[in-house]
């Protein structure tokens, strides 16, 4: 089977970096067309360099890089410095990269790509703010019908919040923008906090990835060491959650994953759960479902798949 074409649209975050990482150790399962930076995790200036730096590690200086959008459809700005350091990268030291920044907006290469390739062969892959793709999305309506899939990293249900009591980081940074994604009616699957907090970077997993002897092993190892930190103080857990390669995964293991095919809307006025994915896992009402959102993992086959692909870098 042919590599399936996908975007990945990003704000790296040391997770975020994991999760190219891993797509770029994949040709066999996916074809990188390109990557788009979004602010979110720190603002635009450095997610864009953090994307190229991640490229330099992986030694694919091929894969082009977009600047998309610096701030949220309606909103402030909301960055996650407290969680992945003022870089977003922090723990190891990182030099700047020398692969350029592509000219073109993040959005226009989303909507020209679209239109080029043949519909439903390319997949969308968020794991940052959905202001891109709700940008995308508006500018040419046409082109969600020829999305495959959108395949995200955010939300939650059982787990709730992680940014506040009731909403998940990606989704409440711009929930205007999510809103628009999951009222698009393109296919979506989530990867949401109920699936990404069962991927826990224990001891041993740290391990496998400092023993792999690379430099890729050692800064995932030091990314790891950093940002789990934050993660134990807060949730008393053994490691941090490595969200973003859950869709990475899904996407070359599909079976490692389980959830339900239901109903996801996006609070978008209340003060009180403002970016909160009112998720009906239990059916309770009439809504038509309109995403497939995970429940569980296999995090063994998760963390085993990560060790085996990221050591061919």
């Amino acid at each position: 089977m042919a590599p399936r074409k996908i975007i990945i649209d990003t704000d790296p975050g040391q997770d975020d970096a994991v999760a190219l990482l891993l797509a770029l150790a994949s040709p066999e399962d996916v074809e990188v067309l390109g990557i788009t930076a979004v602010a979110g995790n720190v603002p635009l200036a450095l997610t864009q360099k953090n994307a190229r730096i991640i490229c330099e590690l992986a030694g694919k200086l091929e894969v082009p890089v977009f600047a998309g959008a610096a701030a949220p459809l309606e909103r402030t700005l909301v960055t996650a410095e407290h969680v992945h350091g003022k870089t977003g990268l922090d723990g190891p030291v990182l030099a700047d990269p020398k692969m350029p920044l592509q000219r073109q907006h993040g959005v226009e290469f989303i909507v020209e790509t679209l239109r080029a390739e043949p519909p439903g062969s390319v997949t969308l892959c968020p794991i940052g703010p959905l202001t891109n793709i709700a940008l995308a999305f508006q500018k040419a309506p046409e082109i969600v019908g020829r999305v495959a899939e959108i395949v995200l990293m955010g939300g939650a249900y059982f787990e709730v919040g992680n940014i506040t009591p009731a909403a998940e980081f990606n989704i409440y940074v711009d929930p205007e923008a999510a809103d628009i994604v999951f009222k698009s009616g393109a296919p979506i699957t989530v990867m949401p906090l109920d699936v990404t907090h069962k991927a826990l970077t224990t001891a041993p997993h740290v391990a496998g990835f400092r023993a792999m002897g690379t430099e890729v092993g050692r800064m995932v190892a030091e990314w790891t060491d950093f940002f789990e930190r934050f993660d134990k103080e807060k949730y008393g857990s053994e490691g941090a959650p490595l969200h973003d390669p859950c869709v990475i995964a899904y996407l070359i293991r599909p079976e490692i994953f389980s959830g339900r095919r239901i109903n996801v809307e996006i609070e978008t006025t209340s003060e009180l759960t403002l970016g909160m994915t009112v998720a009906d896992w239990w059916g309770v009402t009439d809504r038509p479902a309109n995403a497939m959102f995970m429940g569980d993992l296999d995090a063994d086959a998760y963390f085993a798949l990560l060790t085996e692909r990221l050591a061919r870098l």
